[in-house]
């Protein structure tokens, strides 16, 4: 059974949210601690901080390659916004993160030039996301092949 899709389109904006039930600081060090992105997406090497380009090895990606990735805004422990541009396109991920009572809600965005292929993208993150989720509760890995294609119709009557 695929899960549920649960991002949305506004504009050229694609969004998705989780929530976990952790204190903002421990959110945040999952997605900006190398040691702690190598278990979801992969790690990072370099020196951080905005302005600065730091190498990510995409783990889940075909031949885990490693690409150069921009940080453009860094607010610990509120908001991280990194860009890149690859053979796929430019990726404009904007992370920003709100506690209220000991949860912590990820609000996920990437800024799309263009909402043409959503129906690939919006599976992907998601697949990413639930990545992040499982580590996190030290669950087994969600499969990418239960988000896609299953999960491109949804995204694509978005568009």
């Amino acid at each position: 059974m695929s899960p549920t899709p649960t991002g949305r389109v506004f504009g050229n904006d694609l969004v998705l949210t989780r929530t976990f039930r952790a204190p903002i600081a421990d959110v945040w060090a999952s997605l900006t601690d190398p040691g702690r992105t190598a278990r979801w997406f992969g790690p990072w090497e370099g020196d951080a901080g905005p302005g600065r380009t730091i190498k990510v090895q995409l783990v889940q990606e075909e031949g885990e390659p490693w690409t150069d990735m921009t940080i453009d805004a860094c607010e610990p422990p509120r908001r991280l916004a990194v860009s890149a541009v690859d053979e796929h396109g430019s990726w404009l991920l904007d992370l920003v993160l709100v506690e209220d009572a000991g949860v912590t809600e990820l609000r996920f965005t990437q800024h799309l030039t263009e909402t043409e292929r959503v129906g690939d993208t919006g599976p992907g993150w998601e697949y990413y996301l639930d990545l992040l989720v499982a580590s996190r509760d030290g669950q087994p890995a969600p499969k990418f092949d239960d988000y896609y294609p299953a999960m491109k119709e949804y995204y694509e009557a978005q568009r």
